[in-house]
């Protein structure tokens, strides 16, 4: 299965929401609104139709945003993809998270027109940046509530976050402690992060992504109480029993503008994402059922 995502469209999507847009959040509202029906908007040109789950935070409506590919063979089985697009307060937000966001619209635009046997949805989400973080109107955590109360059989989830900063000098990674003597010290990959308990399909994914890219990738499942193992969407996921795994750059490992106003479309590596996003969807694409060695 073939597919080729464009570094430009990348750029394009994250200039939209981080450049023009801008900061995006419960204190911006508008902000948050635009960024929410530019989605909506690039998701209705890919041909889906877009649900919105609407609650609302201290005065303000918000929304979750979800399209589905339905599966051929087991529609009721669910492949997750998601990202969050609002910013944290003070940022523009465009590596956390409109990289995230860009390769999210990116995959939907090619699995639009790819058969899979069970279904691939995405999800843009809401307010996971602070204060809602781990807290009870964080957007992922709405969805995640929700999707067990109606019984969806979502064998896996896939968090898309901060995925666009890469470097080749030595030192460039960080990394907390302990782990330094068993990964490398250039920022030049991309890492899958997951819990224990997903740690079996989180490989499964990564053998897939190796299998269709050269990109390089590390893994790792560990406890989710290391700092910024957590630190994103799959955490709802976990809470709610689901199996979950981050895709990420490792954020203020590495990033240094990480959260701060600093955080502009010009900082990101769009070739590299534009690797990072091709694999991506050759693996999730396998994980689907395109490739029985890595099929949920």
């Amino acid at each position: 299965m073939s597919g080729i995502i464009n570094p430009d469209r990348l750029a394009a999507h994250v200039s939209k929401l981080a450049g023009e847009i801008g900061e995006r959040n419960l204190l911006k509202p508008q902000a948050l609104h635009a960024a929410a029906d530019y989605i909506t908007a690039q998701w209705q040109e890919q041909g889906y139709r877009v649900t919105p789950h609407a609650y609302e935070v201290r005065g303000v409506d918000c929304a979750n945003l979800e399209i589905t590919r339905q599966g051929g063979c087991r529609p009721e089985e669910i492949l997750l993809v998601g990202a969050h697009y609002d910013s944290v307060a003070g940022s523009p937000g465009a590596n956390d998270n409109g990289s995230g966001v860009a390769a999210l619209l990116e995959l939907s635009r090619l699995f639009a027109r790819a058969p899979t046997d069970i279904s691939v949805r995405f999800v843009a989400f809401v307010n996971e940046e602070p204060p809602f973080f781990m807290w009870k109107e964080m957007g992922s955590l709405v969805y995640a509530r929700m999707a067990r109360k109606r019984g969806d059989d979502i064998r896996l989830m896939v968090s898309l976050e901060t995925m666009a900063y890469y470097r080749s000098e030595p030192g460039s990674q960080r990394y907390p402690p302990l782990f330094r003597a068993f990964y490398p010290d250039r920022g030049d990959f991309i890492a899958f992060v997951s819990n224990l308990g997903s740690r079996r399909l989180m490989r499964r994914a990564a053998a897939a992504f190796r299998a269709c890219s050269d990109f390089p990738l590390e893994h790792v499942a560990t406890l989710g109480l290391i700092p910024g193992v957590a630190w994103s969407d799959h955490f709802s996921f976990w809470r709610q029993r689901y199996r979950a795994f981050m895709v990420t750059d490792t954020a203020f490992y590495r990033y240094p503008y990480y959260h701060t106003a600093d955080d502009t479309p010009d900082k990101l590596d769009y070739p590299s994402l534009a690797r990072v996003t091709n694999g991506l969807f050759q693996s999730f694409a396998a994980l689907a059922g395109h490739d029985p060695s890595y099929a949920l």
